[in-house]
């Protein structure tokens, strides 16, 4: 059983699991499936906008696409959520991101 099927079965019992959802986003996009992974990601930050690493891997694999524009504003939703959240970490990482992205372009 390929991992997206076990995640995809860990969600039938367990709706409701971001983290389960956003593990599932990730192996589409190790799979190059960066619309399923974009899909699923965005399914997942409008369903629990507090869960904050969706924030960071949405913006990025809407940067790889070439969307620019959409990653820089995801990057600033997610530094707005993780500062409300007090998550330093995520913040500062969040803004890094951003800071490179537009270093880029």
């Amino acid at each position: 059983m390929s991992r997206i099927a076990k995640l995809q079965e860990f969600l039938v019992s367990d709706p409701n699991d971001s983290f389960t959802h956003y593990a599932l986003g990730l192996e589409y996009a190790k799979e190059q499936n960066f619309p399923e992974a974009i899909r699923t990601l965005e399914a997942l930050r409008a369903r629990d906008p507090n869960y904050i690493p969706t924030y960071y891997m949405l913006a990025g694999y809407y940067k790889d696409t070439g969307k620019h524009e959409t990653s820089a504003a995801i990057y600033s939703e997610g530094i707005i959520k993780a500062r409300a959240a007090n998550d330093l970490h995520a913040m500062s990482e969040l803004q890094t991101a951003l800071d490179e992205l537009e270093d880029d372009l």
